[in-house]
């Protein structure tokens, strides 16, 4: 019996479809009906960091979990997701198939390409910013409408059609930056694996590395915590409880293994590796590496 497709499976497979103007030179762009994606037989939407933006209207009571908050819904909301930060959503009561809406998807570059500017500087998608706008049945019928149009716009040969949905895409934004979000924040009582869950999930994304030009940005337990907006000590103390080891103990333990992957399996000198890994001078990488496993760089890789 074939597993069930997940929704995260629905959004790589309608990627995968796009034509190829959409792949090559503006960046991604796709809007869906939320209840064509829904089926009571989809498995629960994993708990992991995207690759896209999302902006999403909502209807029916659920309940979105983002970082290591969560956010119940009951009713019609707008709700804006960014790469960056993990999330995912479970029903709070009825059946996945009572969930009406759309959504729309689309990467930095669909902005980059044309406009100056970072979208990801906007208050719904920064770090910490509140993500979630309930609608009532006004509000309702204009973002709907707005949708509506990027349905209609998406399906046409318009030369300049792109540069329509990025219109729509801000008109959305500015009407969303005009409106009060959503104060219904609550803390789940497994906040700490989730905030633990969250951690793995960002510290695992940074790898493999596969260039020598890919560089991790996040090294120490503090660039965590300053990109989930929780102080560092909240983030210590759940994944001390949550698994017996430390923040710093969780990344130079992938550090490790990572580096040694690198010196068995690539052709690149010390200094490439250690500035992949966040080293800013190659002593620095050679001593971190000594000091864990009694060898230098260069000798392990000889071993």
């Amino acid at each position: 019996m074939n597993k069930p497709e997940t929704i995260e499976d629905f959004y790589q497979n309608k990627f995968s479809f796009l034509p190829d103007n959409l792949q090559n030179g503006v960046g991604h762009f796709n809007v869906f009906k939320l209840e064509d994606c829904l089926r009571d037989d989809h498995k629960p939407m994993s708990y992991n960091r995207r690759d896209y933006y999302k902006i999403c209207l909502t209807r029916g009571h659920n309940v979105y979990h983002y970082a290591d908050k969560s956010i119940e819904i009951n009713g019609t909301a707008l709700i804006f997701f960014n790469p960056l930060v993990p999330y995912t959503w479970e029903l709070a009561s009825g059946k996945q198939s009572e969930v009406t809406g759309y959504f729309c998807i689309f990467t930095e570059a669909f902005f980059t390409e044309k406009i100056r500017g970072n979208i990801g500087d906007l208050p719904m998608f920064t770090h910490g910013g509140k993500p979630a706008y309930i609608l009532n049945e006004q509000q309702d019928k204009q973002i709907e409408a707005i949708f509506s149009k990027m349905f209609e716009e998406i399906n046409t040969d318009y030369i300049y059609k792109y540069d329509l949905l990025r219109n729509y895409i801000t008109e959305i934004t500015h009407f969303a930056l005009k409106t009060q979000p959503s104060e219904t924040l609550f803390k789940h009582t497994d906040a700490n694996t989730r905030i633990t869950s969250v951690f793995t999930e960002l510290l695992e994304r940074q790898f493999p590395i596969e260039t020598t030009t890919q560089r991790l940005t996040m090294r120490s337990a503090k660039d965590y915590a300053s990109q989930l907006s929780v102080h560092v000590n909240h983030l210590n103390r759940a994944i001390k409880e949550t698994t017996g080891k430390t923040t710093t103990h969780y990344i130079t333990e992938r550090l490790l293994s990572e580096a040694k992957a690198l010196l068995k399996h690539t052709d690149w000198n010390i200094s490439e590796i250690g500035y992949c890994l966040g080293f800013e001078e190659p002593t620095h990488f050679n001593n971190f590496f000594k000091k864990l496993t009694n060898h230098t760089p260069t000798s392990y890789r000889i071993v």
